[in-house]
């Protein structure tokens, strides 16, 4: 008996609208009214006041919008300065927090590339260093009943930009609250096969959806690149992920029809959710 019937939620991270210079509030309500399941936040907990940061949550619930996931930029974990690792550290256990009080599932991680091109400082202390930061913000999230989800960045020196190097760290962490985010994308930008995916299986918490031009980072709506998507999403349905795929959108080429690049991304990954049975 597979997993496949196991069925994943559908979302949107908020910064499509953030980056089209549109209001919270008004994100929040489209993203309800075209009709997505649930929503991922990207917002900073360091960069917002109080005002804002009740908002989202009461606007959310208002709405019957589950927060799933928080993104989180920290590259300055594996910085070679302990003082800037340090704060990256409290920076991070703060979006933790702000996932506790959101009621989110986990905090989406990025934490970064090797320095000076892996020529100064030896690239093992850099993973050694991202490694321990990751254990000890685990046992962070551990405490407050949440999760990291690593994301795998496709860049030649990014820390984790393959399926080896993510089931590696992911394994050396050895942390329950610890696991993998997959994105789509950048699986491709990356060449990993879609057979792959499969070793993912028991360390993948949730999932990113977008398309590109195969060459370059791009996050478009599906069906305006190259991403085969249906083989990957498959192997993604094996899984058995009981969390969100998330819609990542970046920059519209027209900010002032955010709305229909947000409808027609949403229209796209839901028909191909439904025929491969992904979607509750």
């Amino acid at each position: 008996f597979t997993a496949s019937v196991f069925t994943m939620k559908l979302g949107l991270i908020n910064s499509a609208w953030v980056q089209a210079n549109q209001p919270t509030v008004f994100g929040l309500r489209k993203t309800k009214e075209i009709g997505f399941d649930a929503v991922d936040i990207f917002v900073d907990p360091l960069d917002i006041d109080i005002k804002e940061r009740r908002l989202i949550k009461d606007e959310c619930d208002r709405l019957e919008l589950p927060i799933t996931s928080i993104a989180c930029v920290a590259v300055g974990l594996i910085d070679f300065n302990p003082s800037v690792q340090r704060f990256h550290i409290e920076r991070v256990k703060a979006y933790l927090d702000l996932a506790y009080e959101y009621q989110a599932d986990n905090v989406l991680l990025v934490i970064g590339e090797y320095i000076w091109n892996q020529e100064v400082i030896p690239p093992a202390e850099q993973w050694k260093t991202g490694v321990e930061n990751c254990k000890l913000l685990g046992d962070y999230a551990a405490n407050l009943g949440v999760q990291i989800a690593l994301e795998l960045e496709p860049f030649k020196l990014s820390l984790v930009n393959s399926v080896d190097t993510m089931v590696r760290f992911i394994d050396e962490c050895d942390h329950d609250a610890v696991k993998a985010n997959i994105d789509v994308s950048h699986l491709l930008l990356a060449k990993v096969a879609p057979e792959e995916v499969r070793r993912f299986k028991g360390k993948a918490i949730h999932v990113h959806i977008s398309d590109c031009d195969g060459k370059v980072h791009g996050d478009l709506p599906p069906g305006r690149g190259v991403v085969p998507f249906l083989p990957y999403l498959r192997e993604i349905k094996e899984l058995g992920i009981e969390g969100t795929m998330s819609i990542e959108l970046e920059y519209s080429p027209e900010p002032d029809k955010i709305v229909e690049w947000v409808t027609e991304a949403y229209r796209e990954t839901d028909k191909l959710m439904q025929e491969v049975g992904l979607r509750g």
